[in-house]
């Protein structure tokens, strides 16, 4: 399937256009922006929803992270990386790395989705999109629903540094799972 991106605002624009370079906002070597966002599946205490609270700097000193966007649950291309993900979520685990997958749905919608696709990655609601903004990966509208995250992945490492961004080119393109994990193996 091709995706047209003259049919899609948020991918025709001059950072996110297959004819320019994607431009992050984030660099390798800067400081990732910190978050604290809701989650049905992610660990810790539950409030009262049956929601806890996942925050990137819990991490530090401990673990690397891998912080992937994506645009909506209940889509297939989503829905196939995270299941895809969940597979393959001991390779993470063996390297040393926690993997936080964001997008811009409710806790409780995701919920829904996590249960019914058994997603076994925690995934974390950026309900009011902060947290995409503050990683320059929102986007202002996809294919007319709205603002959505762009399908993006971040290696932040131990010390809260970023060592690898990508954001796609397309939202039916996956990131390069095999640099992220190369990536992570160095920092071992």
């Amino acid at each position: 399937m091709q995706f047209d991106t003259s049919q899609c605002p948020a991918y025709n624009t001059p950072q996110t256009n297959p004819k320019y370079p994607i431009i992050m906002s984030i660099e390798v070597g800067s400081k990732a922006p910190d978050f604290t966002l809701k989650s049905s599946n992610g660990p810790g205490e539950k409030n009262d929803f049956g929601l806890s609270d996942v925050t990137l700097s819990a991490n530090n000193g401990e673990k690397n992270t891998v912080v992937l966007f994506f645009p909506l649950a209940f889509t297939g291309v989503c829905t196939k990386e995270m299941c895809d993900l969940t597979s393959g979520l001991s390779a993470y685990s063996d390297l040393n790395a926690d993997v936080i997958a964001i997008s811009v749905d409710s806790p409780f919608a995701q919920g829904q989705w996590v249960e019914k696709e058994n997603i076994g990655i925690t995934i974390a609601s950026d309900l009011n999109k902060q947290t995409a903004k503050d990683y320059g990966v929102l986007l202002e509208d996809l294919i007319g629903v709205g603002s959505v995250s762009a399908r993006a992945a971040f290696v932040v490492d131990k010390e809260g540094t970023v060592q690898y961004a990508e954001q796609t080119e397309t939202p039916l393109e996956l990131p390069n799972f095999d640099a992220i994990k190369e990536t992570l193996s160095k920092l071992n």
